[in-house]
């Protein structure tokens, strides 16, 4: 039984979707799971649950907030029997055009926190999606209706940035989103060879001065909903 996930092998499924806030993890589960879910981890209260949806075996799990705590999680549900890693949450959209409540498929990320480098024990490092979990969002998230950016992402381990430069730095990269945990599931992911895919919803949109603009909490329910069916099936796909 590992330290912090207090569950045994067969208690999760090995299709888990990661947010970030347990109170999400609860609501993921009463929400998109078939009736008969069951809580697998309450340590910590990093809260953890295990069903179906739509008959497919599923569970959910939270990380808590940045790449360490994140990075505990993703090893932890690998020696429990994990095999594809949904991160869903939100981000701060940096791409031009964005609205918020659109929806992010990150393809790969950069990270401005040292934590996935000194896991890949590799400076240079350059965690990236599975191409086939990416191709699939991207397509459901289409069929659905929503607005889908697809590209690159910095994975921040700072949330108050003081430098107001970094938007703009990271922006003339070519980056369309922030937020804090997705190179870690990446790189967990790339060293253990996992299928992983970060999917989030615009929560903020950035602009170059620092400066942001935050969508409310029920335009934000809205879109986080629309996004959360999405990787429920991205999760369960074949």
């Amino acid at each position: 039984m590992p330290i912090h996930l207090r569950a045994e092998p067969g208690d999760y499924a090995p299709n888990v979707l990661c947010p970030g806030d347990p109170v999400r993890s609860a609501y993921i589960a009463e929400t998109f799971f078939d009736p008969g879910f069951r809580c697998v981890n309450t340590e910590r209260g990093m809260l953890g649950y295990t069903g179906t949806f739509e008959g497919q075996p599923i569970s959910v799990q939270t990380t808590g907030m940045g790449c360490p705590s994140a990075g505990i999680v993703f090893e932890e549900l690998v020696m429990l029997g994990a095999k594809r890693l949904v991160r869903v949450g939100t981000c701060g959209g940096l791409g031009e055009g964005m609205r918020m409540g659109d929806t992010v498929v990150a393809l790969s990320t950069s990270t401005d926190d040292a934590t996935p480098l000194r896991y890949a024990s590799m400076p240079g490092f350059s965690p990236t999606a599975s191409h086939t979990l990416v191709e699939t969002a991207v397509e459901l998230s289409r069929d659905s209706g929503a607005t889908v950016h697809v590209g690159p992402i910095v994975t921040s381990g700072l949330f108050y940035d003081s430098d107001p430069t970094t938007f703009a730095t990271w922006k003339r990269l070519g980056h369309i989103g922030v937020e804090m945990e997705a190179a870690m599931m990446y790189t967990v992911a790339a060293v253990h060879r996992l299928e992983a895919l970060a999917m989030m919803t615009v929560s903020d949109v950035l602009g170059d001065d620092g400066e942001s603009v935050r969508i409310s909490d029920e335009e934000l329910r809205r879109g986080v909903d629309d996004m959360m069916r999405i990787a429920c099936r991205v999760a369960t796909s074949a």
